[in-house]
């Protein structure tokens, strides 16, 4: 009697292992081979037939089936397009394994793309800016310090951190006792002062370089000239703080304005002040007639009048003798035949009586009137 034993499916097919983790470099070629993920069934005859499939799932909107592709019989995973670090870095999906009997029975297997980076971008010099090509051009004191800083490069790579690690060194350089170059930041600044024997124009010539295999660089020119006038240095603003210009020269003019203004209405104010404290000078008094006959230290002015015609000093007499005052006239020195005429109470000290008076200054009118009408 002859036993023979059929086989059943019952043993689900085994991935060697449940994670696979595969490197992939960037700016691969479509359809490259990446691994070949192989399962292993048991089972005998068509129960042991696998077939592989990717378990469909989107990234970033794009399907999975067209960014990778297996080989549905022997498990040969490829990739259909070429993959860049700098916009995408890795993918995660799964992969089945299912075999051919009834009821069919699968596994599954997770697997992680990464993508590595490849040194494929060249550094760019984003400062000192330039046109592509061009020389850049600066200006600094010929009076800068030792240690002074005239200039700063900056580059960028958009590699992984390990290529885009830059360096600077001095490709050319006018005096290399004049500048150093500072290879990690890339600050320029003077070893020493200048001299009258160093020329005025310096001619730098910087290379950026970064740390790929095989390694990627650019370079910038720079033209440094020395000037006399004093000329604002590039500022190293994480060292050095900013100091606000108290004098600047708005506010200098305001100054000048203002202290000129205050200056003259001092002097005007002073010169005011001494010309109302200064006493007026007494007004010499004009010499007695002979014909008066009051006294000069006791005579008091009431009224005077500046006379030249008789007739008016003869009714001026008689109108103030009727009104009990006293009348004198006194000739105008240098005037010809005009007189003064002044009224005085009688109640002043006089020499003479009233009456004696009166006579004398009539006596003194008749004179004058006839030597008038003469």
């Amino acid at each position: 009697m002859t036993l023979e034993l059929l086989d059943v499916n019952d043993n689900v097919p085994q991935f060697p292992q449940s994670f696979y983790t595969m490197p992939v470099m960037e700016n691969n070629a479509p359809g490259a081979l990446l691994s070949s993920l192989t399962a292993f069934d048991p089972d005998l005859h068509e129960n042991q037939y696998l077939v592989y499939f990717i378990i469909e799932k989107e990234i970033v909107n794009t399907s999975i089936s067209m960014l990778f592709s297996i080989n549905p019989e022997n498990g040969n995973l490829y990739a259909l397009k070429t993959f860049d670090y700098e916009i995408e870095k890795e993918f995660l999906f799964h992969i089945e394994a299912r075999d051919s009997g009834v009821p069919p029975l699968s596994s599954n297997v997770t697997v992680h793309i990464i993508i590595v980076d490849q040194n494929d971008n060249t550094p760019v010099i984003v400062s000192p800016w330039r046109v592509h090509g061009s020389v850049v051009e600066e200006k600094i004191p010929r009076s800068t310090d030792k240690g002074s800083l005239v200039s700063k490069v900056i580059a960028i790579d958009t590699d992984s951190v390990q290529n885009s690690r830059i360096t600077y060194q001095f490709l050319q350089v006018t005096d290399a006792t004049l500048f150093s170059l500072d290879q990690y930041n890339g600050d320029i600044r003077t070893m020493r002062m200048f001299s009258y024997r160093d020329p005025r124009h310096q001619r730098l010539v910087v290379i950026a370089k970064d740390n790929g295999e095989p390694a990627l660089s650019a370079t910038v020119t720079i033209k440094l000239s020395t000037v006399e006038t004093a000329v604002k240095a590039y500022s190293d603003m994480t060292e050095v703080p900013l100091e606000y210009d108290i004098f600047s020269d708005l506010n200098l003019y305001l100054v000048i304005g203002l202290g000129s203004v205050s200056f003259l209405l001092l002097i005007t104010i002073l010169v005011t002040c001494v010309l109302k404290c200064q006493k007026p000078m007494p007004s010499k008094a004009a010499p007695p007639s002979r014909n008066s006959v009051i006294s000069e230290r006791n005579s008091t002015i009431a009224d005077s009048t500046l006379v030249s015609n008789d007739a008016y000093w003869y009714s001026m007499f008689l109108a103030e003798t009727r009104k009990g005052k006293l009348v004198v006239r006194q000739p105008v020195p240098k005037a010809g035949s005009r007189y003064i005429v002044s009224s005085l109470p009688r109640s002043t000290g006089l020499t003479e009586t009233s009456d004696s008076a009166a006579s004398t200054l009539q006596g003194s009118t008749t004179t004058g009137s006839g030597s008038s009408s003469s």
